[in-house]
């Protein structure tokens, strides 16, 4: 389970963070707080997230944030976009300007799981999808492939396909150490799905997926195939 603080000055949105956390499986708030001032050092190292408004009381929260020595992650929650530049320069992981949807937040927090198992080198092979207003789990290995659309990635099993707000290459880089390689400007695939190969083609159950010029050499390395 994540677990995260608030530091927010905003009732209203105070609330709103706190009614979006309720409604996500893997994450759960330790502390909501108004001044960084008023937040103890254990409750910060306890915290792998800390959602971050930054015109906050008495000191700012970009001045708080350089205060903290090995701070969790950081979101920051603003009604202003004229920080941004200055929010990523202290490394924060995502920026969300209010008012923010439930979509727009469930994508940063799934960011922020990413990163967070990578730092950890945990081995859950669970997701967590948002799409139609519910939150999907599946398994890495349950996907038989992904398809870009537009501004929306297609995540399909043998079950169901999910169309989620995301791109590809986001994708291909949180499958970086699967058994998953891109095989198409629209197309990343699970090798383990693969039931044949013809010409420029991969037929995985009942799809037909091509094969792109520039990626078919990486895939047949990877496969371990030479023409």
């Amino acid at each position: 389970m994540i677990k995260c603080l608030i530091l927010e000055d905003e009732k209203p949105a105070q609330e709103v963070l706190q009614n979006y956390i309720d409604k996500t499986p893997f994450i759960d708030c330790i502390g909501i707080y108004e001044s960084g001032l008023d937040i103890t050092q254990e409750q910060l190292q306890q915290a792998d997230i800390l959602f971050l408004d930054i015109q906050l009381p008495e000191l700012s929260g970009l001045s708080y944030l350089k205060t903290i020595v090995n701070p969790p992650k950081v979101i920051v929650t603003t009604a202003y976009s004229d920080y941004a530049v200055d929010a990523f320069e202290e490394n924060v992981l995502d920026y969300l300007v209010k008012p923010f949807s439930y979509e727009r937040f469930f994508k940063a927090i799934t960011r922020a799981r990413s990163q967070l198992q990578v730092d950890h080198k945990e081995t859950d092979t669970s997701l967590y999808l948002y799409a139609d207003k519910t939150i999907y789990k599946i398994t890495i290995d349950d996907i038989l492939y992904l398809k870009a659309e537009v501004d929306y990635v297609k995540v399909v099993t043998k079950e169901k396909a999910i169309l989620i707000l995301d791109s590809l290459r986001n994708w291909e880089e949180k499958l970086f150490n699967s058994n998953f390689i891109r095989i198409h400007r629209s197309y990343i695939i699970n090798i383990d799905k693969i039931d044949k190969i013809y010409g420029n083609q991969v037929f995985i159950s009942d799809e037909i997926l091509p094969i792109g010029k520039v990626f078919k050499d990486d895939f047949f390395k990877r496969i371990g195939y030479s023409s």
